[in-house]
């Protein structure tokens, strides 16, 4: 079954390559769509597939890439959506 969140990640989270790693682990867990940074430091992700997957990458999202430095992650499953490509912005 898909599923989709949208989680908010917080801390140094961005000019870290945060978003680059994401699109790779997301390719990765052949999961869907987005991470985008936010006016407010934070980086907003949304990711959709398989549950077990996007469970994995969730997880991930707590500590990210090395350089980076996650104070908080806040998911929240969402409607899913018909995207076939994960996107950075």
């Amino acid at each position: 079954m898909k599923v989709c969140y949208i989680a908010t990640v917080t801390g140094l989270v961005q000019g870290v390559y945060f978003r680059a790693a994401a699109q790779n682990m997301a390719i990765d867990l052949g999961l869907s769509g987005y991470a985008h940074n936010q006016e407010d430091g934070s980086l907003e992700v949304m990711v959709c597939g398989p549950e077990e997957n996007a469970q994995k990458m969730l997880a991930w999202l707590e500590q990210g890439p090395e350089e980076a430095e996650v104070e908080s992650v806040e998911a929240e499953s969402t409607h899913a959506r018909d995207i076939n490509h994960f996107s950075i912005g």
